[in-house]
């Protein structure tokens, strides 16, 4: 799933991809306000699912490993503006809230198992510590209890938005799904173009606007708000996911699993389209580990690009889209609030 978080303090200065000692940064920021947003649904979500009775010791250990590192601020945090802009009040909405929260760590412990992601940033994964077999049913687990609380969370509602509130689901978590599919079949056979790869990160967007409906939805949002929160979801989670995969440019840990498991980043994929670039970056991640010295080279290449200046042009114009949206979502700190976020993207990109 889709995870908001700032550049590791790389800002882009000319040519050069440095390091800085820079303040508190914009993203790092709004990242905060989303961990705000989403700490009673996490706490919720936790409660609940630790709650049930497992026999299994690995499988509680899983378990409570996950919830330990459980650190999804998007997804709930998306949920809270859109919410909030339709006039929610916060606790009113809160088991939808977490309902999503644990909806998306399924999907999150899910991934990470097709991936065969080990670790990520640094942290081993359910996958990487516990295997397959724990990882599966442990993304189960999350599936089934978040489907159960969503069900009883939305009993109440007028039958035509629980319809609703279902049918949006079902299209996100399909078109996710089909997303996934895509991206294995692009893995499978090998040369991956940048436009193909780019349609499976729009269709991974659809988790984004899928919270910023269901927000608006059971918040109480008027048609024209609940479509214009959900268009607003649809550009931020396209936003959010190209900003994940300029973000794995710069992780060697990240871009090594990627290099052998998944499909490269798609910058990096752009400026593979240049000949000349392909061959230097094809001999720099064909070294048996990747090093930093190895990740700075391929920055370099991959910043001096025509198709990523292409890329992020598209981002900027994303951001301006998302201007003229929110512009119309709830007061104007909702509506500055959403503006941040859609600019942060871009942040020292």
């Amino acid at each position: 799933m889709i995870m908001m978080r700032p550049v590791l303090n790389m800002a882009n200065n000319g040519d050069e991809i440095m390091v800085t000692q820079k303040s508190q940064k914009k993203s790092e920021m709004l990242v905060e306000e989303l961990k705000e947003r989403s700490s009673k649904a996490l706490e919720l979500a936790r409660r609940t699912i630790l709650a049930e009775e497992t026999k299994c010791g690995r499988a509680q250990e899983a378990l409570e490993y996950y919830t330990l590192h459980w650190n999804d601020y998007t997804h709930p945090g998306f949920f809270s503006i859109a919410s909030e802009a339709v006039g929610a009040d916060s606790d009113s909405v809160l088991p939808v809230q977490a309902a999503i929260t644990m909806i998306a760590a399924a999907f999150d412990i899910h991934d990470d198992l097709i991936d065969e992601s080990e670790a990520k940033h640094g942290v081993p994964t359910v996958f990487g510590k516990f295997g397959k077999d724990i990882a599966l049913l442990l993304g189960d687990a999350f599936l089934i209890e978040g489907f159960t609380l969503l069900d009883q969370s939305i009993a109440e509602l007028p039958l035509g938005k629980i319809r609703q509130v279902l049918e949006t689901f079902k299209m996100a978590l399909f078109e996710l799904g089909n997303a996934h599919a895509l991206e294995l079949d692009l893995k499978v056979r090998g040369d991956v173009l940048p436009d193909a790869y780019m349609r499976a990160l729009e269709m991974k967007a659809s988790s984004i606007e899928a919270d910023m409906r269901i927000g608006a939805l059971v918040g109480g949002g008027t048609k024209e708000e609940i479509e214009s929160l959900a268009e607003l979801g649809r550009i931020l989670g396209i936003l959010a996911t190209l900003r994940e995969e300029f973000i794995d440019v710069f992780e060697a840990e990240e871009l090594e699993n990627r290099f052998h498991k998944e499909c490269l980043p798609i910058p990096i994929l752009c400026a593979m389209e240049d000949g000349e670039a392909r061959r230097k970056i094809e001999k720099l991640l064909a070294d048996q580990e990747i090093t930093s010295k190895d990740v700075d080279k391929i920055v370099d290449i991959v910043f001096k690009s025509k198709s990523v200046i292409r890329l992020k042009k598209k981002m900027q114009k994303l951001v301006t889209q998302s201007f003229h949206l929110a512009s119309k979502a709830g007061s104007n700190e909702t509506s500055k609030l959403l503006q941040n976020l859609a600019e942060s993207t871009l942040e020292d990109l």
